[in-house]
């Protein structure tokens, strides 16, 4: 069986991962609601 503080350091990176995921994905929203972003192909100028 696994070692306790094993685990816990493996956990803890997961959940480390995880909340930096989950932060980028809501910058992201956040992005695309307030019109920072958008999904439509636009031309750009000079090209």
């Amino acid at each position: 069986m696994a070692d306790r503080g094993g685990l816990k350091l493996l956990g803890f990176i997961f959940a480390s991962v995880t909340l930096a995921v989950m932060l980028a994905t809501g910058m992201v929203v956040k992005g695309y609601a307030d019109g920072s972003y958008t999904l439509e192909a636009t031309a750009i100028d000079g090209q």
